[in-house]
Order: structure tokens, then C-alpha cells, then sequence
């Protein structure tokens, strides 16, 4: 559900005078829908037999509209500012490739007829904004979840979702933050790294992947 509604919006003529205006932040994340539905349409079951299809097509679709180092820099917080380059290239990776196998059947169960986009509830500023939508779940019952935004040279790009008011970032944070005070950052990296391993090798629930002691 958490990658589900970013996607891919590509910018045409970018710096021309007469080129198109660049997509708005809900335009991204409708876009997104869209594209994502088209590619699951009528391949949910081959797509589920095949994950390494999947992780493939969910990268290809979903990955250029999220800003994946911002999002890093924000779950490690001082950890960043205290990491060298290559410990940020390695932890963005190794933390974005762990969320790819987590949230993949999430994106399976994704139906766009259940999917609503609300109205803008504040103009953007600042270059950010949030873009509020609903999932209606087989029970019935709505599931708000906020897509947050923010406008880089490339367009808008998601770095954060929060479902029923919970953030992801902030979950992940708290999380990290115990284990590299307690463990070290490369430690950190070497277990994602590891989980990741062992859900591609079948060792692992790609379902169910450990997320430091408190789990995803």
C-alpha cells in the first residue's frame, strides 16, 4: 500500500517556454494509480508466482517519483549527518530494495476502484505539500492515507506516507535509531542487506520481513 500510489510521471520539454507545465503533486500521485492498475490488469496471478517480475516492475514504475535519499536522510536523522558517503549510498539502497519485497504484495491487492483521491487541503508551500487519498478495504471501511511531497528540479517527488496517521519514516526511525546506538550503522545496513538476501533466497516470508526488534 505504502508504494503503491507513487509512480513514474515523465517531464517533457522541461526549461522551454512553450513546454508543458510540470505535473502537480496530485497529478503525480493520479498518475501513479493509473499506471500501476494498467500494469497489474489481467497479471496479478503471474505477478504473484514471479516476484522477481514483480520487484522488477515495481522498481521500473514506482521508483522515479520517490526521492529515496531524502527519505534515508530522514529515517537515520543524526546517523546521517554522521555517515560518510558511501555508508548513505549503501543504507539508501539496502533500505529501499527491504521496502521494495515488503510492501510488493501490497501492491498486488491494489484496486484503483477503491482508491480516491481528496481534494488539495492547503495550496503548496515552501515547496511541500501532502496529498490526501482514501483506500476502501474489502470490509468497507476507509483507510486515509497521506502521500507527503516535496518539489525537486526533477518534479515532485513522494519521501514519506503515513496510513491512519502513522508515518512511515517516523516508524522506521525509531527503529533504526535503537539499533545504530546499540549495534552501528554498518550493522544496520548488513542486516538489511541480509533480510533482503533471504527473502529472495526463500528463506525468508517476503510477506512478513524483519524490520529491526520491533519488526516491520
Amino acid at each position: 500500500m505504502v508504494l503503491a500510489g507513487l509512480a513514474a510521471a515523465v517531464l517533457v520539454g522541461a526549461g522551454v517556454a512553450s513546454a508543458d507545465p510540470q505535473p502537480t503533486a496530485q497529478q503525480v500521485v493520479e498518475g501513479a494509480v493509473t499506471k500501476i492498475a494498467r500494469q497489474l490488469d489481467g497479471r496479478r496471478d503471474q505477478l504473484a508466482a514471479d516476484r522477481k517480475e514483480l520487484y522488477t516492475l515495481i522498481d521500473r514504475e514506482l521508483l522515479p517519483d520517490f526521492d529515496t535519499d531524502y527519505a534515508g536522510r530522514l529515517v537515520l536523522g543524526k546517523a546521517w549527518r554522521d555517515a560518510s558517503p558511501a555508508q548513505r549510498k549503501r543504507f539508501v539502497d539496502a533500505f529501499y530494495n527491504f521496502l521494495l519485497r515488503s510492501y510488493a504484495s501490497a501492491v498486488l491487492k491494489f484496486d484503483q476502484k477503491n482508491f480516491k483521491i481528496l481534494p488539495q487541503r492547503t495550496p503548496p508551500s515552501d515547496g511541500r505539500t501532502v496529498v490526501d487519498t482514501e483506500m476502501r478495504m474489502p470490509d468497507g471501511n476507509t483507510v486515509p492515507v497521506s502521500y507527503s511531497m516535496h518539489e525537486t528540479p526533477a518534479g515532485w517527488k513522494a519521501y514519506d506516507v503515513r496510513i491512519e496517521g502513522i508515518s512511515y519514516v517516523q516508524n522506521y526511525r525509531n527503529q533504526f535509531n535503537a539499533e545504530v546506538a546499540a549495534r552501528g550503522l554498518d550493522a544496520v545496513i548488513e542486516r538489511l542487506e541480509r533480510d533482503t538476501a533471504d527473502i529472495d533466497a526463500g528463506k525468508r516470508d517476503p510477506d512478513k520481513p524483519a524490520a529491526g526488534k520491533g519488526g516491520a
